[in-house]
């Protein structure tokens, strides 16, 4: 974690003040990561995870902001979808599908010449 200036509007106190605040967290040296979870962070956004926040005018406030958003990077990283199971159309949603092509057929059927019998 380091810290920087804000930068921007804000006069002296911008431009003096080390109040933004860069967390980064490194995911191939965490100690606390399994190689399951490693696999899947590596995978997802490489090899660190990074989050700033220079919200307020205080780096305490920036740090707390910083690193709650830096949390939710990695838990949203963490998630696993389930495997999606293949399923197959129910009798009912083959029925309705066959009723609506052949109505539409009909409505086709309308628009045509009359034919000369």
């Amino acid at each position: 974690m380091h810290v920087t200036t804000s930068g921007g509007p804000g006069g002296q106190h911008a431009n003096r003040a080390l109040t933004k605040v860069v967390a980064t967290f490194d995911v191939v040296d965490s100690s606390v990561l399994n190689e399951a979870d490693r696999a899947l962070l590596l995978e997802k956004v490489g090899t660190a995870v990074r989050s700033s926040s220079s919200r307020f005018r205080s780096q305490g406030q920036n740090r707390s902001a910083a690193l709650e958003h830096l949390a939710l990077k990695i838990a949203t990283a963490l998630v696993r979808q389930p495997p999606r199971r293949p399923s197959r159309p129910t009798k009912a949603s083959k029925v309705r599908r066959v009723d609506e092509k052949k109505a539409r057929g009909r409505v086709k059927e309308q628009r045509r010449r009359p034919s000369d019998d």
